[in-house]
């Protein structure tokens, strides 16, 4: 009894262990997406593309997977909730949160790449 306690034990920790280091990738490559975005969209300089580099890292990030997704989840929110808090206020945040969700559904963030932004990005 001792023996198959054991054994089952050790099944469900091997099991369990397997998809939490697989979530905890996704979600590191996924802040990795995040940080990528918002270093384009500083190198690029470029007015009106802010929103489109935010939807392409939430997207890049939620194809990694549930972790990638979840990273950009919690990094979204935190920086729509700072910006509630001091910037443009709550109907802003909304129409954010509402492209948060479409990205990380898999929708195509060209929807709002700027006309004139360099193919680079």
């Amino acid at each position: 009894m001792k023996l198959l306690t054991g054994l089952v034990f050790c099944s469900l920790v091997l099991a369990v262990s397997g998809g939490v280091f697989s979530f905890m990738k996704e979600a590191a490559l996924g802040s990795w997406d995040m940080w990528r975005a918002i270093r384009d969209l500083n190198e690029a300089n470029f007015i009106g593309s802010q929103r489109y580099f935010y939807a392409r890292g939430k997207y890049e990030a939620a194809r990694r997977g549930p972790g990638g997704a979840w990273a950009a989840e919690m990094i979204s929110d935190a920086r729509n909730n700072i910006l509630r808090f001091f910037g443009p206020g709550l109907e802003d945040s909304e129409e954010d949160q509402e492209d948060n969700r479409a990205n990380r559904r898999g929708e195509d963030p060209i929807i709002y790449r700027p006309k004139g932004l360099p193919d680079k990005y």
